[in-house]
């Protein structure tokens, strides 16, 4: 690839969409990002405004564009979050918000697809039978939606509504198509059962088209916008957390993922489907011939901003004072507390929780709380509890026969020193963190890259991840997490019945 020309990667993302542009090393040479709101307007939703996020992709790729020249931009590749799903008319217009993985109000038709037979179809598609999935969300508004569910020409997630405003096309990529709970990730194509199950036909759906997929013919308003050339290339790209595993380099086996954003995910890649016997891991298509298995968490970064929004008023006060992030401010306080927070546990399951409980009536808790301990104490479990939440997916993992060597971090958490020693000591793994910040963005990138050629594998990923910090478990502390751990697991299995009692009454509130 020319050293004087450009990719773009693009990642859709819950909480804001970025755009990184690179030059044909990986480096960074510009990037922006636009936030957007989750919306909640009544208990169990998480929604978002699609026209909202269009624009938001508009407005990132025009921020990275500032002072280049659109003839050097080779291509234009996307990551986007999993799981969304839009009702949209004969014209591609939405009549529905943009439903997003955290929305739990399908939570009782995926119990009714699990018991009936829901093991069968998790084990041809991939993705656990969860309220996140368009499976259940499907027959969920089949019947609590019938107009809108009749009225819809098509299902489709927040990136096929990117494309087809940007093309007049709607294509979805086997990656996407492969977290719906309706494709088949070892044909390849749309499962017949699922579909049946969700009451709708493959016309209902997007066409299949491989993550390497290129399209041209962009809409002259929106190449106006952002600067882009008419005819720039755009790779349709893959879903955020497979990208994650390669924008990290974790492509081989015994390196393991590990990305921290709103939500969070363990992941690892196979050269062969896999799945779980108790249906608690996804598996998804990155590429031709590479599936990424793991577990997604919906409880990451959210609940260190909600830690930060509800009771971190000194901590934002200090921040803002000294010109810092006031999450580097937590964390410090973090630090004056014991390793294992001196036996206090914090489950982080204020979303509910899929990986590794699959349980959407979960509920967050503090455990061992007595007078001894002080506020430091709690905020140091929170992020002990996160990282405590990922360990127990990657044993669930390693039941599967994937053996995990080393850690390789992204996302935001990653820059936190104190965080990472707390995950290389409770993996008890080295864990490396490459020098991109965005992950998702990177492999969306290199994705992009592959499918037009300029590089000739996608092991070029792992050079382009580098490398920036490398933190060594210290063995007194995993003696103390392990101890713990035991100790956390345990918990939410006893609260189970405790956890759908109070779901339901708060449901009621």
């Amino acid at each position: 690839m020319d050293p004087t020309r450009c990719v773009i990667g693009v990642d859709i993302g819950t909480s804001s969409t970025k755009a990184v542009r690179y030059d044909s090393t990986g480096a960074v040479l510009a990037r922006h990002s636009v936030e957007y709101p989750l919306l909640t307007p009544v208990p169990g939703a998480a929604e978002q405004d699609p026209d909202q996020i269009v624009g938001a992709v508009i407005d990132s790729i025009a921020g990275v564009m500032h002072g280049v020249e659109a003839k050097r931009i080779d291509c234009v590749s996307f990551s986007a979050a999993m799981h969304s799903l839009i009702a949209v008319d004969a014209s591609g217009r939405a009549i529905s918000p943009c439903i997003t993985w955290a929305d739990t109000r399908a939570v009782a038709f995926a119990d009714r697809i699990r018991e009936s037979g829901g093991d069968a179809v998790y084990r041809r598609t991939g993705t656990p039978i969860h309220p996140m999935s368009p499976l259940p969300k499907l027959a969920w508004m089949r019947e609590t939606s019938p107009d809108v569910f009749a009225a819809a020409a098509r299902f489709i997630g927040i990136k096929e509504y990117v494309f087809h405003r940007c093309f007049g096309r709607h294509v979805v990529d086997h990656s996407i198509a492969s977290a719906t709970g309706l494709f088949d990730i070892t044909k390849l194509q749309w499962d017949p059962e699922a579909l049946t199950i969700a009451g709708i036909s493959e016309t209902k759906l997007s066409e299949l088209v491989p993550t390497t997929y290129v399209i041209d013919g962009l809409n002259r308003d929106i190449a106006e916008k952002t600067g882009l050339a008419p005819g720039t290339p755009f790779v349709i790209g893959a879903n955020d957390g497979v990208l994650a595993n390669l924008g990290v380099g974790a492509i081989t086996p015994g390196s393991v993922a590990v990305t921290i954003g709103t939500s969070g995910a363990i992941r690892t890649a196979v050269t062969a489907p896999v799945t779980d016997s108790r249906g608690r891991l996804f598996c998804y298509v990155l590429a031709p011939g590479i599936w990424i298995v793991g577990g997604p968490v919906n409880n990451g970064g959210m609940i260190l901003r909600w830690l930060r929004d509800e009771f971190g008023s000194e901590e934002r006060e200090t921040a803002k004072r000294l010109g810092v992030d006031a999450y580097d401010v937590l964390t410090q306080v973090a630090a004056h507390a014991g390793v294992g927070a001196d036996g206090l546990l914090f489950h982080p399951y204020l979303a509910g929780e899929r990986a590794p409980l699959w349980n959407a009536d979960a509920r967050g808790s503090f455990f061992g709380l007595s007078m001894y301990h002080r506020r430091a104490h709690m905020v140091r479990a929170v992020l002990e509890g996160i990282i405590f939440n990922l360990h127990a997916v990657m044993e669930i993992m390693e039941e599967t026969g994937v053996r995990a060597q080393r850690i390789l971090a992204s996302g935001g958490f990653a820059r936190s020193a104190l965080w990472r020693q707390i995950m290389a000591d409770i993996f008890d793994r080295e864990v490396v963190v490459g020098k991109s910040a965005e992950g998702s963005c990177l492999g969306a990138a290199v994705l992009g890259m592959y499918a037009i050629d300029a590089i000739p594998s996608l092991d070029a990923a792992i050079e382009m991840a580098g490398l920036t910090e490398s933190t060594r478990p210290n063995p007194a502390n995993t003696e103390k997490y392990r101890a713990l751990a035991g100790i956390f697991a345990r918990i939410p299995v006893l609260l189970h019945d405790a956890y759908r009692e109070i779901a339901a009454y708060q449901r009621r509130m």
